[in-house]
């Protein structure tokens, strides 16, 4: 399906990944990871690997990795409790970054909303690193990670947007972000699309 998809939707050419470009792998948390809990993503877990994979790769050229984890309170959370009853709080267990994914390396950066720029110090954190590219990767494609991507656009950031590093719900919500950002606002892109863009780059 997801080569499918890259298939399909308007693609641009893959970017090289130069020294000015960030990971943020969004909300991959076990609140959405576990398959007992509540919010359980069941295609979420398949996308590990490859985040993984790019994790090592960004510490490799010691380039930022930037990890959110979500959480409200019912004071913070605004709009959302309107949608979502149970909140993910601090001190519910499955609050916390999946232990599946490499976090040798990386920032941890708590967000209240969709957008992980609202409220938060990620700009500052972007800036004071030179970036102007992001990748997102993470949960979910249609809330938090198009949310962020959108955010990212207007702050004057290139997105670049895995396709095979996003998970959500079902094919419909990860196919409609993916069309509608691909018309404006990122490049989908495929994981293996930016490891081989990157052995190419240090071949030459």
């Amino acid at each position: 399906m997801l080569e499918r998809i890259a298939t399909t939707i308007f693609i641009r050419p893959v970017p090289n990944i130069p020294h000015d470009c960030a990971l943020l792998v969004l909300d991959m948390q076990d609140y959405f990871l576990s398959p007992d809990s509540q919010a359980y993503i069941p295609s979420a877990p398949a996308i590990i690997p490859g985040i993984n994979r790019l994790i090592n790769l960004f510490g490799a050229a010691s380039q930022p990795v930037i990890f959110t984890r979500h959480l409200n309170t019912l004071e913070n959370a605004g709009p959302m409790k309107h949608w979502w009853r149970n909140m993910i709080m601090e001190n519910n267990p499955r609050s916390r970054i999946t232990s599946a994914l490499n976090r040798v390396t990386g920032t941890i950066l708590i967000k209240s909303q969709y957008d992980a720029f609202h409220q938060t110090e990620l700009n500052t954190l972007l800036k004071r690193r030179n970036v102007s590219r992001v990748i997102i990767t993470g949960v979910m494609t249609h809330l938090c990670c198009e949310s962020t991507a959108r955010s990212a656009f207007m702050r004057g950031y290139e997105v670049v947007f895995t396709i095979d590093g996003t998970a959500t719900y079902n094919e419909q919500f990860h196919y409609g972000t993916l069309l509608n950002l691909a018309h404006g606002f990122a490049t989908p892109v495929l994981i293996d699309q930016i490891i081989d863009q990157q052995t190419k780059n240090e071949a030459d």
